[in-house]
């Protein structure tokens, strides 16, 4: 017992095993340099090293204890440890060679276990790439790259080097393929490669719209019994053949697809059958088209099916059957959550936070989107077949109002009866558009809103500006955060106007919707009329970067320098290229820059658009005379002489003498008009006769001086068209006498000159004269002129002209 060594009560029986050599710490392995080369060479596959002499492994050196000192340990049954040192003699320990312990340590070596000392071990042999198995895998790896490539192109845009890359991934296939059968691996072949080659080579074909290379490849792909549903292929082939419009070959591959895709596949099914029926509608074989919708409406309802369903019963003409695809229609379940779900409640804030994450996530935009168009599509088709399904158009429409009413798309309900208001309004039903629209004053706010906006309009534009005032303020109280009722208010306070006002309530349009074009144009104008342009160019050029081909703002942007308002009125033009107020302006600015001939050729495209614009003729009569073509000046200045009578018979109408050099003048330019300034000239003059039995007989004394009155209003304004004559004999007279080598000719222009008053003579209707009714006009015939701008207040329609100007845009 004298060797046995007890443990005291204080002291730690397992202190000390946690204390090692530094060297065997594995946690720094990572870091030692030595050893993570041995692991990356061959170094540490080396055989492990003997011990050189027999005999212990440390011969007679002492073993640390636990505590800390070199003492020879013995076990707690006096048996020696091994290795220890016992009575002077030294154990081998045989155990521990292997590990690279060996007595030279007691000879001063170091202590080198890995074999560090003997330098780093030479570098693996680098793989041979020139093997056939090598080979093939690069070039795989290759083709894998090029068809990534392809596709990413593809989805930049870059469909042409998209192309390029799938044409090249096809040939490196081709030649994998040919260095396998080269090197005897024919049969490991990879279809999945050869199948991705191809099929992508066909898309890139497709979207370069190269058809039949496409379909080649395709054809490829679906003759080759190896590539497994491939049939499925045909559906992208028949989606050519619709684009190509051979509608017959597209439904063959569409019917081929769907007979070799398998029940189980459903919603894959009802899309080839969807797009059969929409071929069918292009075809115009409805009855194909109603068999193919219907079947789907059985087996799985959609909403752009049951709509397909709609058109085609209307245009067969089937109301019952309308009636009742309607209501499969609004029956339509869309399959997304409520919106009161996204509301957040006030007790839990986890369910708050979650909410407040998913509120504007893709998925709810997606249900968003899907809710929008769903709507739109029974709006659609409400206004399609209201006019259809029963006996007037008002009628239908209430029909489907309490379809809907009925439905789950309840709130659409007043959506369509806003619209059949507006219908009222396209068909120029004021009255009832008005009672439908007074109908939703006692409803809720958005839609009470919403009427009471449309309601103001129409009283805008009937000029009853009192009432529009009233309902834009009916519509700002249920919505004050409504641009339009804003907008509208603004413009009944600019009727009176109250500039400074108008623009606060444009601001304020604006403040709740920057993209409330009309507030922004009409704010611009507003500033014009306060002369403060800097602000109204801003307007105008913040609504341009908006609207870029709009002719009214690029009109509005007109400057004091020439050229840069000739280079606005281009753009006006490149926009509205038959606009004569917009050419006849062009041609003005171009004559004050001593510009006559782009003058001359603005002015006569204006005058051929609209040849009832005095100022137009006036100026190429001008140009004719300065010329020195009189001839061509007479036709300007005969048509200027008319329309100055026009203009005085509008104003007025029972004035004799007018109408009969309407009459003459239309006679002598072969015009149509002819026969309704004669019955005109016929009715005045029986009229007048009437008149003057009435003053003869006393009965009518006081018509005489206002009858003398109206004549003296009219004389005046009748001597400017007698002046225009009188020049234009003269100028007759004066070719007359410039052609006197053609005697007959001027025997004949003569004689009908003589027939035309003198300065101070009355221009009496020429002899009754039978009027042609196949004249057509020498200028050609007249082209409709577009609508491009707001028409003015109390302009006359006479004439149809709408020019651009400044007026205000209503909501």
């Amino acid at each position: 017992m004298e060797n046995v060594h007890l443990a005291m009560e204080e002291d730690d029986l397992y202190s000390g095993y946690n204390d090692y050599n530094p060297t065997f710490d594995s946690e720094e392995l990572e870091n030692d340099v030595g050893f993570q080369q041995a692991v990356r060479t061959s170094h540490g596959r080396r055989p492990p090293m003997t011990a050189k002499f027999p005999g212990t492994a440390i011969g007679a050196r002492p073993l640390a204890t636990s505590f800390g000192s070199r003492i020879p340990m013995v076990s707690s049954m006096g048996r020696p440890v091994t290795g220890a040192v016992q009575d002077g003699a030294a154990r081998p320990m045989t155990a521990v060679r292997a590990a690279g312990y060996t007595s030279s340590l007691t000879r001063g070596s170091t202590f080198d276990p890995l074999g560090q000392s003997r330098g780093p071990a030479p570098a693996l042999e680098a793989k041979n790439e020139d093997t056939p198995e090598e080979k093939i895998k690069i070039l795989e790896k290759k083709v894998n790259d090029l068809i990534e490539e392809s596709c990413m192109a593809q989805s930049r845009g870059a469909l042409q080097l998209a192309l390029e890359k799938a044409k090249e991934a096809g040939k490196k296939e081709r030649a994998l393929v040919r260095q396998r059968e080269q090197s005897g691996n024919a049969d490991n072949i990879n279809l999945d490669l050869t199948y991705s080659v191809l099929l992508n080579l066909a898309n890139q074909y497709v979207n370069n719209e190269m058809y039949p290379e496409a379909l080649n490849t395709y054809q490829v792909i679906v003759k080759n019994k190896m590539f497994s549903n491939a049939g499925r292929l045909k559906v992208n082939m028949a989606n050519i053949y619709v684009k190509q419009k051979n509608y017959p070959k597209a439904i063959k591959f569409y019917r081929m697809a769907l007979d070799q895709i398998s029940n189980a596949h459903k919603e894959m099914r009802i899309k080839i059958m969807q797009n059969i029926g929409v071929v069918f509608v292009r075809m115009g074989q409805y009855s194909d088209a109603i068999t193919s919708f219907e079947h789907i409406m059985s087996e799985s309802p959609n909403i752009k099916t049951g709509f397909n369903l709609i058109l085609c019963y209307y245009a067969i003409g089937d109301r019952e059957r309308m009636k009742k695809a309607f209501q499969k229609l609004i029956s339509v379940p869309l399959g997304i959550d409520d919106e009161d779900k996204y509301i957040p409640s006030n007790d839990d804030t986890n369910s708050n936070m979650v909410i407040e994450a998913i509120k504007n996530d893709k998925l709810h935009q997606m249900e968003r989107d899907l809710k929008v168009l769903t709507e739109k599509y029974i709006m659609t088709a409400a206004k399609l077949i209201a006019p259809a399904i029963e006996t007037s158009f008002a009628t239908g429409f209430d029909w489907c109002v309490d379809m809907v009413k009925s439905s789950q798309y309840v709130e659409l309900a007043n959506d369509l009866e806003i619209n059949k208001a507006i219908t009222y309004l396209r068909q120029k039903d004021f009255n009832q558009a008005v009672e439908t629209l007074k109908t939703f004053e006692k409803k809720d706010s958005r839609v009470k809103s919403a009427a009471a906006t449309n309601l103001s309009f129409l009283y805008y534009l009937e000029k009853d500006f009192d009432q529009a005032d009233r309902y834009a303020d009916l519509a700002m109280n249920a919505d004050r955060y409504n641009p339009a009722a804003l907008n509208n208010k603004g413009n009944t306070v600019f009727a009176k106007q109250d500039y400074e006002k108008a623009a606060e309530f444009y601001k304020e349009a604006l403040r709740n919707d920057s993209s409330c074009t009309e507030a922004l144009y009409n704010l611009g104008l507003t500033y014009k009329r306060l002369n403060r342009l800097e602000e109204a160019l801003d307007c105008f050029l913040k609504l341009h970067a908006i609207l870029r081909n709009s002719a009214q703002v690029m009109y509005q942007l007109l400057l004091e320098d020439p050229q840069q308002a000739i280079e606005w009125l281009m753009q006006v033009i490149s926009v509205t290229p038959t606009d004569p107020q917009t050419l006849a302006k062009l041609g003005e600015l171009h004559d004050s820059e001593g510009d006559k001939s782009q003058a001359f050729q603005h002015y006569y495209e204006s005058f051929r658009y609209f040849p009832s614009n005095i100022d137009v003729i006036e100026w190429l009569g001008a140009y004719y005379i300065e010329t020195q073509f009189c001839e061509k000046a007479i036709q300007y200045f005969e048509r200027k002489a008319l329309e100055t009578y026009k203009d005085i018979h509008r104003k007025f109408p029972e004035n004799v003498e007018c109408l009969r050099f309407l009459v003459r003048l239309c006679t002598d330019m072969g015009l149509k008009e002819v026969q309704e300034y004669t019955t005109k000239l016929k009715k005045v003059e029986k009229m007048k006769e009437i008149r003057e039995q009435r003053v003869k007989s006393g009965r009518d004394g006081s018509a005489r001086s206002r009858r003398e009155g109206s004549a003296g209003s009219a004389g005046e304004s009748l001597c400017s068209g007698t002046f225009l004559l009188n020049n234009i004999s003269r100028m007759k007279l004066r070719i007359n006498s410039s052609h006197s080598s053609n005697s007959t000719k001027g025997e004949r222009l003569s004689a009908k000159m003589r027939s035309l008053p003198g300065s101070n003579e009355p221009y009496e209707a020429s002899s009754p004269k039978e009027i042609d009714a196949s004249y057509v006009d020498p200028l050609g015939p007249q082209m409709e002129r577009p609508k491009t701008g707001a028409k003015k207040r109390g302009e006359e329609d006479d004439f149809a002209d709408e020019e651009l100007g400044d007026d205000l845009l209503p909501e």
